[in-house]
């Protein structure tokens, strides 16, 4: 009933990946089962054979969903079923995307639709490094003309060593920790996050995943083969106008090129330029050839653009000189400025060139943490940042129905980007959202957001470890290996060139990258140039950014919140909660504070958030007090809480209680509490014994009055009871006698 087809994968650690196809999803037009351990991933790929009409570009859709039953959960939602992909999911498939586009042919216009499906976990297995290849062994078996193979792994620093797909146990201790995608010959795609690294890790990290990458593509190579898919299918969407094409260069090249040699900072000049050169073109063809104009429009345009495309690149690489006049390596001018907005806890605005940022930093409790509820993860998040991408930052009507792929990805780099320097949990209590609003766009702008995030930071009194920024680096190549690195790119240069490389971090090391290939043969002679250019670029923005604000403000902002962690024995957490939480919520009424308790390594960990320092002291002392350790031969002001005949009970420290016996009040003899305390006394107290069998607590308050002269103390009450004691002795004896 079944064909099925098994490879075999080995890792450098002996522990293996299989790859499966034959016997589920039959009907898709590849599908495949990746395994590892108990982790298993459903690839399936369908592909349209017809193309729809108008379409000039390939419709490729890639979404990634981990399937709750797979770890043996029920979502936590409303509907308690999977819905829309989750912003984890969203930036997996964002991850297989950006490694399976540039694989494609540039004339191929199919709708095709790539699935991977979670069917089963395993806590030890991270599937995002399996993602892609899953989805490229599934390409592989069918007649797309997909130009792969490729692979993903994630690479990660930990003990000095390059772990390849390190278990999830062992992850918490890397310090570089990078998702790669490959081919056999090139690298494509780079995204990850590390301890402010150096350039020279970074590539020696990438060259021990493209290793065992190659061997994945070459077993999938294998895997093709026995399942007789090497035939792809032929395709011709176009059917080209080599005489149009020739005319069309005759008469716009070299305006094109003019207009591009311009170096005009403004993107609307540029923009303008471009287009009457096309429009022109157009119009004198509409008069001479009116019959064939609507069919031919489509074909001018492409062959325009093309050379658009051509003419820009060749002036980076004849003249070395960019379309906005800079030099390769210089950045665009930059102006920042904190304190922007008089309300929010933090914020900036950061512009670098026509990249503009307005970026907040808004501080709560742990009652505003995010709840994350994955298939593999539940857990809270203290740390948000939001990317936010208006249509009128690049004047265009654009609606606005929340954030899209594009904006999650932007907006995790940054989040990573500045994660890394953040005060560790025991030491900042607050949880922290950083909004990044883009108010204008010309490229970027998800480093303008790290930029503007860290100077909000600043100003919001967040003692971060070092401030961050970041730069995005282009490449222009050509087929005679002539190419030239970018500094800061444009837009215009982020679509024209073949990299995207976006690299974040301090003055000692990255905290961040991001890299999109566009084309085959980046050497790492190349990469490493470009890493080099990077810093001495990341550098001088981090000195831009100085002249803002150079230090954290020592002081909160009169309108943040203030927020105290007091750090406890776990034995007394439940103490400052009390019986069903009576004793934290008497906290919280009578101080007005926020007050939270959590349990971490074996350690409590009380915060308290306040909007005034009345209210944080209440709380604060109150706090304290219960968890404080009474001290025998300790002087106390305490409160009559009740009276009793032989005494009162007075609370001497918040929770504590202890008898005031009567025979302890004065040194006089008192024969009734009758008119000597009332409740809601405050009297004077020393605590003279503690018997920790029982946690009862002796007071006394006559030993701090001074002893009335002539005074005679009366023996102990011990002694009088022996007395009696042995009276009562004689008396038995004396009836005995009398009996005999």
């Amino acid at each position: 009933m079944f064909n099925i087809i098994t490879k075999t994968i080995n890792l450098p650690d002996g522990r293996i990946i299989t790859i499966e196809t034959g016997k589920l999803a039959r009907q898709a037009h590849g599908s495949v089962v990746v395994r590892m351990g108990n982790a298993m991933l459903l690839a399936t790929v369908v592909s349209n054979p017809e193309v729809r009409p108008g379409t000039d570009f390939l419709p490729l859709s890639v979404d990634y969903q981990e399937k709750f039953a797979s770890a043996g959960r029920i979502p936590g939602s409303f509907q308690k079923r999977e819905g829309r992909l989750s912003d984890h999911e969203v930036l997996v498939s964002r991850l297989v995307d950006r490694a399976l586009r540039p694989m494609f042919p540039d004339d191929f216009y199919a709708d095709t639709q790539v699935n991977v499906f979670l069917i089963s976990a395993d806590s030890e297995v991270l599937p995002d490094a399996l993602a892609a290849l899953a989805a490229s062994s599934a390409l592989m078996i069918t007649d797309v003309p997909f130009n792969g193979p490729i692979s993903e792994v994630r690479v990660a620093k930990i003990n000095g060593e390059y772990i390849i797909n390190p278990p999830t146990s062992q992850l918490k201790n890397a310090t570089l920790d990078l998702i790669v995608a490959a081919s056999e010959k090139d690298i494509c795609m780079v995204e990850g996050e590390m301890n402010e690294a150096s350039e020279e890790e970074v590539v020696e990290a990438l060259k021990a995943a493209h290793a065992v990458i190659k061997i994945q593509c070459a077993v999938q190579k294998e895997f093709e083969a026995e399942a007789g898919k090497t035939e792809k299918r032929s395709f011709e969407y176009v059917v080209h106008d080599e005489e149009l094409r020739a005319k069309v260069r005759e008469a716009c090249y070299d305006k094109i090129y003019a207009v591009a040699r311009q170096g005009s900072a403004n993107k609307q000049v540029r923009k303008d330029g471009f287009k009457a050169v096309i429009t022109e073109f157009l119009a004198n063809f509409k008069e001479e050839n009116p019959e064939t104009y609507d069919e031919k429009v489509g074909l001018i345009k492409r062959y325009y653009h093309d050379l658009e495309w051509e003419a820009s690149r060749r002036l980076v690489l004849d003249e070395r000189t960019r379309l906005d006049g800079r030099a390769l390596d210089q950045i665009r001018p930059i102006m920042s400025e904190v304190d922007f907005l008089p309300t929010p806890h933090g914020s900036a605005l950061f512009t670098r060139g026509e990249t503009q940022s307005l970026t907040t930093v808004t501080l709560g409790t742990k009652l505003d943490e995010q709840i994350i509820d994955t298939a593999m993860f539940y857990g809270y998040g203290r740390f948000l940042l939001h990317y936010n991408f208006p249509g009128f930052s690049t004047g265009e009507v654009k609606p606005n129905r929340g954030p899209g792929r594009r904006e999650v990805g932007h907006g995790n780099l940054a989040h990573r980007s500045l994660k890394k320097v953040l005060p560790p949990d025991e030491e900042n209590p607050y949880t922290i959202r950083i909004v990044s609003d883009i108010l204008e766009s010309n490229g970027s702008s998800s480093m303008a957001t790290v930029c503007a995030g860290t100077l909000a930071l600043m100003d919001a009194g967040i003692k971060i470890k070092a401030p961050v920024a970041g730069i995005a680096m282009g490449l222009i190549t050509d087929e005679q290996g002539k190419y030239a690195v970018l500094s800061d790119i444009l837009g215009d240069e982020d679509h024209l060139g073949d990299m995207d490389f976006k690299v974040t971090g301090t003055e000692k090391g990255i905290t961040a990258c991001q890299m999109d290939l566009k084309v085959n043969g980046l050497s790492y002679e190349v990469l490493v140039e470009a890493l080099d250019q990077a810093r001495r670029g990341r550098l001088h923005i981090l000195g831009e950014m100085k002249k803002a604000i150079t230090e954290v403000r020592p002081e909160l902002k009169p309108q943040t919140p203030r927020a105290v962690v007091i750090q406890i024995a776990q034995d007394q957490i439940g103490g400052v909660i009390g019986p069903g939480g009576k004793v934290v919520q008497e906290i919280q009424r009578v101080s007005g504070a926020t007050v939270t308790i959590e349990e971490r390594d074996s350690m409590g960990y009380v915060s308290i958030f306040a909007n005034n320092a009345d209210s944080m002291d209440i709380a604060v002392k109150r706090i304290k007090g219960i968890v404080a350790i009474p001290e025998v031969g300790e002087v106390y002001t305490g409160t009559v809480k009740t009276l009793q005949p032989f005494g009162a009970f007075v609370e001497f420290m918040p929770g504590k209680d202890g008898l005031l016996h009567i025979s302890e009040i004065t040194w006089e003899r008192l024969e009734t509490m009758d008119g000597v305390l009332q409740v809601g006394d405050e009297v004077q107290v020393k605590l003279v014994e503690h018997d920790k069998k029982t946690g009862k607590f002796r007071l006394s308050r006559k030993v701090l009055l001074p002893k009335p002269e002539g005074f005679v103390e009366r023996p102990p009450r011990e002694d009088r009871g022996d007395r009696n004691d042995r009276g009562g002795d004689r008396r038995r004896d004396d009836n005995r006698r009398r009996d005999k």
